[in-house]
């Protein structure tokens, strides 16, 4: 049997901003964006097209919903991202205004910092030293 990562879901208010936020931070591309009969979008972005695993860019429609974005995780970061070039990652995220949580540091041979997305989403960047 074999199991792997479809995508997660971010609740947003918009789905071209959230893209955009997306797009020039963590450097996102769109995998599938499509609008049903209903009227609902589906914009399912990644990092990489040949890995099927991403991030699906929900609108909230419901009042529960609303309520939630930002803070689908109660506090704790939304997912973890490793990258091969911390420096250059950190870099952009602070060239494009983004606000830092957790300046860098060393974790277990590990450089990581925690962000935040144009919402609040906690997000976690790490690079292994090793």
């Amino acid at each position: 049997m074999k199991t792997q990562l479809g995508r997660i879901t971010i609740l947003v208010t918009d789905c071209d901003d959230a893209y955009e936020f997306y797009e020039k931070n963590l450097g996102c591309k769109k995998f599938f964006d499509l609008i049903d009969e209903n009227g609902r979008r589906y914009l399912h972005v990644g990092f990489d097209t040949d890995i099927a695993a991403g991030i699906w860019l929900c609108e909230a429609e419901t009042e529960e919903q609303k309520c939630r974005i930002g803070d689908q995780t109660g506090g704790k970061p939304a997912f973890v991202l490793y990258t091969d070039s911390f420096v250059e990652f950190y870099g952009n995220l602070l060239s494009n205004g983004t606000k830092i949580k957790r300046e860098p540091a060393t974790v277990n041979d590990y450089q990581v910092l925690h962000f935040v997305d144009l919402y609040g989403n906690e997000i976690v960047v790490a690079e292994s030293s090793k």
